[in-house]
């Protein structure tokens, strides 16, 4: 059985989860993270040094790193649908995987802890403004990239890459945001994963 180490309200853990559902694999989740078992001892950096969620345990190990995780599930069980073998139409894919983890998780981080999380330690209001630009503009990136395809982010097909951008398109919706511009390919796109039983469980449950 895959065991998969970390909390619920994760946006990491919640891809790992996402992608266990589009390719219906059995696992049992254990809280670990803030508010639950700390990440900070040592049996835990002995899986994984940086001390984040997820990990993922089965027969061949430890595992960490989101999207990495994804990538394995997928290759594991044969869904080359999720994350093609050919090698053009995979790194398509992976390129707005690597793009969600780098690019747009850059812009997003000061705005999100001041205005979700209200974190006292990211207030200064004239960061807030220039984060909150900042993201809107990245989002603004996949906006055109959808209007370009008409369905999702690697083309006409979902893949992996919608497990990571839609659970950042979710964030980006339920951040109480100054000002978020109308992207009406990013909202069609929304709406679009919205048809989707896992991602309602795992991707829009009220949880940025």
């Amino acid at each position: 059985m895959l065991r998969i180490l970390g909390k619920a309200t994760s946006i990491n853990v919640r891809k790992v989860l996402w992608t266990c559902r589009e390719i219906g694999i059995a696992y049992e989740r254990e809280d670990w993270g803030s508010g639950f078992a700390a990440t900070d001892t040592p049996d835990f950096l002995a899986l994984n040094p940086n001390g984040l969620v997820p990990v993922i345990l089965d027969d061949g190990g430890a595992l960490w790193e989101s999207n990495t995780i994804c990538r394995y599930l997928a290759g594991r069980h044969g869904r080359a649908d999720l994350l093609p073998l050919e090698p053009r139409a995979r790194a398509g894919v992976e390129q707005w995987m690597d793009w969600q983890a780098t690019e747009l998780n850059g812009s997003w981080r000061y705005a999100f802890m001041a205005l979700a999380r209200q974190d006292p330690g990211f207030q200064d209001p004239a960061q807030i403004e220039a984060g909150a630009r900042g993201w809107n503009r990245t989002m603004g990136i996949l906006d055109s990239r959808l209007a370009t395809t008409g369905a999702f982010a690697a083309g006409a097909a979902f893949t992996l890459a919608d497990v990571v951008l839609g659970l950042s398109v979710n964030r980006w919706l339920m951040t109480p945001l100054p000002e978020r511009p109308d992207y009406a390919g990013v909202m069609a796109y929304h709406a679009r994963l919205c048809a989707r039983p896992a991602f309602l469980e795992h991707g829009c449950n009220g949880i940025p």
